[in-house]
């Protein structure tokens, strides 16, 4: 969706009423439109939300995972996706035209997937072709819109998430000599040195300077990965992981791969977000860890294994920005717009955006 077609949906702007209910009050009035509406809503929760939204969420998971559940569940014709745009998106692109998707607060975006626009991609690309001809294969993270997606679909590439970024990163490699990793380049660095590329081999393509940033040879290059980070990961730093280890040698330390290379090689280990969570589940009672992602995953981590010690790797991080517009007086206004027939904020991908960006996300599935 454009920026020009979110401005014609509804406002915005929460009503004044939501902003003088009491909490008690809005929990109560979404457990009625729950009832009330049955299985016609579904309500999907990323690991990310608030506990104020994830209390009330019919699935909690990644976004790929989430917008997969949404598909199968036929039997819904709302779908209110607590996440951010470019989830809601997906979540649109695999369910049916029958069903809504709704994003209960428009300005839930993502940072890293407003890095690499359409426009940015496309004059990239034209840049990359004259450099390197046609040896190259776009890759994108699912965190990245739908323009993205269907950029990468029609071009031969596909999405990856961080659970299968290395057999997605070998596959592409398996179709041409090099690859264009978008838009995070953190996860596209940390997956390419775990496969054995060098880092000497990895160039960074700046969106804002329009040019390759690269020392060498340009015949050395591998991966080009395009300069976009997360803004929650990029916060846990070298200092982080010393002083962890000058405070508390015994604790581990697990983080996600969008940290950057020299936080994910200090650390014990990394993962996706559902193996972080997995590890911890399986971890010994009296077991230490500090996490290194996103605050309200790891305070929820905190209360539901108090067996454990857990912290945050970087005691001063906030959640994140974005994913933390959705709460739940936004959620209690999207349900009551539902059952007054006046859907707003609805999230729909343009019908050949959406074919596209099905090319890319099939690319991955069908593996």
């Amino acid at each position: 969706m454009s920026i020009l077609e979110m401005l014609k949906q509804p406002s915005f702007d929460l009503p004044d009423k939501y902003r003088q209910m009491k909490k008690e009050e809005m929990e109560e009035r979404v457990r009625e439109i729950k009832q009330q509406l049955g299985e016609e809503l579904f309500i999907p929760g990323h690991h990310y939300q608030r506990d104020e939204v994830i209390q009330f969420a019919d699935a909690v998971g990644d976004s790929l995972q989430l917008a997969q559940i949404s598909a199968k569940n036929k039997k819904a014709r709302h779908i209110v996706f607590c996440g951010v745009h470019f989830m809601a998106e997906t979540a649109d692109i695999l369910t049916t035209p029958e069903q809504t998707v709704i994003l209960p607060d428009m300005r839930a975006g993502c940072s890293m997937a407003d890095m690499a626009d359409i426009y940015q991609t496309e004059r990239a690309w034209k840049e990359l072709q004259a450099l390197f001809g046609d040896t190259m294969l776009p890759l994108t993270y699912v965190n990245s819109t739908a323009a993205i997606k269907a950029f990468v679909g029609r071009n031969s590439g596909a999405t990856v998430t961080s659970s299968n970024a290395h057999a997605m990163v070998q596959w592409a490699f398996e179709q041409k000599e090099r690859i264009l990793f978008l838009p995070d380049q953190h996860l596209g660095r940390n997956t390419a040195f775990d496969l054995g590329i060098g880092l000497d081999e990895m160039a960074v393509w700046n969106p804002i300077s329009n040019e390759l940033e690269y020392d060498g040879e340009l015949s050395q290059v591998k991966v080009i990965l395009w300069k976009g980070h997360c803004s929650v990961h990029e916060n846990f730093t070298i200092q982080n992981v010393e002083h962890i280890r000058a405070a508390d040698p015994s604790m581990r330390i697990i983080v996600h791969p969008e940290c950057k290379r020299e936080v994910v090689a200090l650390a014990d280990d990394n993962g996706s977000t559902k193996y972080i969570i997995e590890q911890i589940e399986a971890a010994e009672t009296g077991s230490a860890w500090a996490i290194g992602t996103e605050m309200n995953l790891v305070n929820r981590l905190i209360q539901q294994h108090p067996d454990k010690h857990i912290i945050s790797l970087n005691p001063n991080m906030c959640p994140c920005l974005t994913m933390n517009r959705i709460d739940l007086p936004h959620l209690l206004w999207s349900l009551e717009t539902i059952v007054e027939d006046k859907e707003g904020n609805v999230i729909k991908v343009e019908e050949q955006t959406a074919r596209e960006a099905v090319l890319a996300l099939e690319r991955m599935l069908n593996r």
